[in-house]
Order: C-alpha cells, then structure tokens, then sequence
C-alpha cells in the first residue's frame, strides 16, 4: 500500500525544515537505551524527512536507520549526516511498505509521521512497524494532533476524523492530516498488536497564543 503524500516532497523542496528532535523523543531514547550497548541497538527514524531525529540517533552512538518517502528530504539527510561527519543509514522508501527485514530494530520513532495518513494507511503502517520491531522492541510516536489543534474541521473531510488541506493553524496546508482521541490510539495500537501502551498529551498555543496545538505522544512494545 503505497502511503506517501506526493505534497510533502513539494514541501521539502521548498522549504528548510527542523534540525533538532522534540523534547519527548530525547526523553524516549534516554529512558530506554542510554544504558545499553549503544552500538547495538538499532533504531529507526520513520518517515525521516531531512533527520533530525536520525542525527540525533546518531551522534548518540546508536545504529541509526531513516527513511523518507521524499527524495530531497533524504538527500538532505544524508549531506548534513556527512557535513556532520555522522553515519546513519538512509532510504527513500514508503512508510506503507517498508525495506527492512522482520524483526530488525530495538525501537523505532514516529515524530509526526503517521498522523498524516487516512485510518486505513495508519494501521497498515502500524502493522509494518510491528513487523521490522523486535519481539519487545518499542515504538514512539509523537505528533498524534487531537480535536483542540487550530484548523481541526476545516478543509476537505476526507472521513471521520481526517481532513486535507486544512485552512488554518500550524496544519495548514500540509496535505493529510488525522486527529485522533485517546480511545481510538488504543485500540488502533492494540489492533496492530502492541502491549503495554502509554498514551501522554501535551497542549498548548503557538505564535503569541494565536493557534492552539494538541497532540498524543505513545509508547508501546511489541
């Protein structure tokens, strides 16, 4: 199933994108690998775009995979890798059909990935994660936006809970976007076969109070 939304290669021609990784995803790595063998632990940054999440991973001494459905990302990717003088193993590649073996990677984080799907894809996704991840192997994701996000019902409604093309917030414009609720990020989850689920939020405005900003971030084993 191919998942990739043509608009965001559009978006990485045009425009630079986030060096840095999110607060939770750091939080992530440090509470579960910071005391382990760090070169043997591989660890997958989906739906990369330009890396700042495999940068990260990299420069921390893991075994650091990305990929990217967008061509120009993944060639940013890798000149700042080698400008950095870090070493990540990129591909261009959809997050619906992914080239890696079963079984593969001790985690694998999802920084605003997935939410840009239709609920169809985000399950086959899902199952392709649970696919590559290890038996007790981790998935993070961030970026799961809910109801209260600025530009929320605006757009195309496409089917309950995911629009195109929002008209407003900081969505806006980006192609697909679903908003999920707490109920729904648990039984997805479950449905694809994680345990020990862990669902945290975070809410709060942007640009001096103008857009409201909500979104999931989940932990859950395999």
């Amino acid at each position: 199933m191919k998942t990739f939304d043509e608009k965001w290669e559009e978006i990485h021609k045009e425009q630079e994108w986030g060096k840095y990784p999110a607060e939770e995803v750091i939080r992530f790595v440090a509470r579960n690998f910071y005391k382990s063998d760090r070169k043997d632990i591989k660890i997958l940054d989906f739906g990369c775009g330009t890396g700042a999440v495999t940068w990260f991973i990299a420069r921390e001494g893991f075994n650091a995979y990305g990929f990217d459905g967008s061509k120009t990302a993944i060639e940013k990717a890798k000149n700042r890798m080698r400008d950095e003088g870090v070493k990540a193993k990129l591909y261009v590649a959809d997050a619906g059909n992914i080239p890696f073996e079963s079984d593969y990677f001790d985690a694998i984080i999802d920084s605003a990935v997935i939410y840009a799907n239709k609920i169809n894809s985000i399950k086959n996704i899902l199952n392709e994660i649970n696919r590559v991840l290890k038996s007790g192997g981790k998935i993070m994701s961030t970026g799961l936006f809910n109801f209260k996000t600025s530009g929320y019902d605006t757009g195309k409604k496409i089917e309950e809970g995911t629009y195109r093309e929002l008209k407003e917030g900081v969505l806006a414009h980006r192609g697909t976007v679903h908003f999920f609720s707490r109920e729904e990020i648990q039984n997805i989850w479950e449905g694809a076969g994680f345990k020990n689920i862990k669902i945290d939020s975070v809410e709060r405005t942007d640009m001096g109070g103008k857009y409201n900003v909500g979104f999931f971030i989940v932990e859950a084993e395999k």
